[in-house]
């Protein structure tokens, strides 16, 4: 279903590597605002430096896919080396397509996670690769993605999901 995440966590910190190996996970592309850092915090990202390196150590790629502009996304992650597509017009999958393609990867090898339905989610099953839903970091949200979230309750409602989502700390079906 085009809004029905395929897993559901708590939070994307809780992913384990070995989980993600076994599911032949070769890259998270990931939402930036709520989902790896608080929208509104520009400056420390040491938990997201420290997920990354565990990626790495894993072999495993993270790239964030974001909405953002070039300069917002690169001022937060250049600092940590950290792949990114800016601009990317989520919910259209088309950057999710592109940047798996340009790093030779099959559908399955890409997990999609961030913490809106109407565009992280739907922007990962319509690229076909696995969507993962997370708790937001915060509760706020900037003006336009408070619209979303509007929205999204009443998808919540019409998918039968309870909402607010019960996530869990591993990974599980959505």
């Amino acid at each position: 279903m085009l809004f029905r995440p395929r897993y559901t966590i708590d939070t994307i910190y809780h992913l384990n590597t070995a989980e993600l190996h076994k599911m032949g996970i070769k890259a998270v592309f990931s939402d930036l605002d709520n989902t790896l850092l608080a929208w509104n915090e520009f400056e420390t990202a040491e938990k997201m430096n420290s997920f990354n390196k565990k990626l790495e150590h894993a072999k495993i790629k993270l790239v964030v896919i974001s909405n953002n502009n070039a300069e917002r996304v690169g001022k937060v992650l250049n600092p940590y080396h950290i792949d990114f597509v800016a601009k990317s017009k989520k919910p259209l999958p088309f950057a999710i397509t592109r940047k798996r393609q340009s790093m030779g990867l099959k559908k399955e090898q890409v997990m999609m996670v961030g913490d809106q339905l109407i565009t992280d989610i739907q922007a990962g099953n319509l690229a076909g690769v696995e969507s993962v839903l997370v708790k937001p970091l915060i509760e706020t949200d900037k003006w336009n993605t408070r619209i979303n979230r509007f929205f999204e309750k009443i998808i919540f409602f019409l998918l039968g999901l309870s909402h607010p989502v019960k996530f869990k700390e591993t990974i599980k079906n959505g």
